[in-house]
């Protein structure tokens, strides 16, 4: 150690206790080595710090070990990311970040297809939602939260209609009566899922619903749609559909002199470590991105080796976290 050098598969091999030839099935799909076997080259790998050498796999397997992650324009979700990108690392593939500032479903899959086209990249993992009308694309594709034409889950997703349903019946037993909800763009299955949601516990619970205005997934669209509001606007609750719309919620409630909660109660959707320490910390649902992303990911590298899907995580990935923004309304009970 402190060469300098980079570790070899036949260091590999020998702090195993195995054949360099078993190393290199180790890399491959269906490998078909003994659990116990595997157990003990992945420790070495560990050990080692050990990665394959990408380039020497393409020249002999004509494949280039690249994948793609590709992100929207706006602030991302870190935490899918950079678990996707670790899964990836750990299964002897590199990722290449790619950006696209438009965010609309058919500018991504015209970038997915050009990614595809170039001959450099093995599968694409697009956090965004693509154009459904584009069924078929020159290679591997997976969507993080992907749902079919119906907008049933096909993928590890938090059910995001039915935790928006308990959203509004938590704030309707804190006495609220009169909502505003703030979507995301409706070309994004997410956000169409959670304004059914919230349009499906109004009805239930007897709640007013004062609008569902609709934007980007930032917080200009939380400002826009509270200072739309009248003075005397009935509404004491909003429900934002991410945590960005519900901190421009938080800001243009506060320029408008309006207590929250005391006036109104917010809630959000993602738990963005800021939002915690907004003042006050936001409401709002955390969601499993890490898990999400693993398995993303995971489908991914399944497609491109030729291999059956991993089984999806059973575990719920959603959790509802009400923090100081939310409270019984002011005139709750008078």
């Amino acid at each position: 150690m402190g060469t300098g050098r980079r570790p070899t598969l036949r260091q590999v091999a020998d702090l195993a206790g195995v054949s360099h030839q078993t190393v290199s099935r180790y890399f491959r799909p269906n490998s078909g080595l003994l659990p116990e076997t595997a157990d003990r080259v992945k420790a070495a790998i560990d050990a080692l710090g050990y990665r394959p050498n990408l380039a020497a796999r393409a020249m002999r397997t004509r494949r280039s070990g690249m994948l793609a992650v590709l992100l929207p324009g706006w602030v991302g979700p870190e935490r899918t990311v950079a678990a996707a990108c670790e899964e990836a690392r750990s299964s002897g593939y590199r990722v290449e970040i790619v950006i696209d500032l438009d965010e609309g479903p058919v500018s991504l899959s015209v970038r997915v297809e050009d990614l595809l086209a170039s001959g450099q990249i093995e599968g694409v993992l697009s956090i965004s939602p693509m154009d459904p009308a584009i069924s078929s694309l020159p290679g591997v594709v997976v969507q993080v939260d992907q749902y079919d034409h119906r907008l049933r889950a096909v993928d590890a997703v938090a059910d995001d209609q039915a935790t928006m349903v308990e959203v509004v019946r938590k704030l309707s037993e804190l006495g609220h009566r009169d909502l505003l909800h703030i979507a995301g763009p409706q070309d994004w299955p997410s956000a169409r899922l959670r304004l059914a949601g919230y349009l499906e516990a109004c009805e239930r619970f007897g709640l007013r619903s004062h609008g569902e205005p609709s934007g980007h997934w930032h917080p200009e669209t939380g400002r826009q749609a509270i200072e739309a509001l009248l003075d005397e606007t009935p509404v004491t609750a909003v429900v934002a559909a991410s945590d960005h719309i519900g901190v421009g919620v938080l800001g243009a409630a506060h320029r408008r002199g309006w207590a929250v909660p005391g006036r109104l109660s917010v809630t959000g959707w993602d738990d963005l470590l800021l939002a915690r320490y907004s003042a006050p910390a936001l409401s709002t649902v955390a969601v499993d991105r890490e898990t999400a992303g693993r398995h993303a990911m995971r489908r991914l590298i399944a497609a491109v080796e030729g291999r059956p899907e991993p089984e999806t995580p059973t575990a719920p990935l959603t959790r509802i976290e009400f923090r100081e923004s939310t409270a019984p309304p002011e005139n709750n009970g008078a």
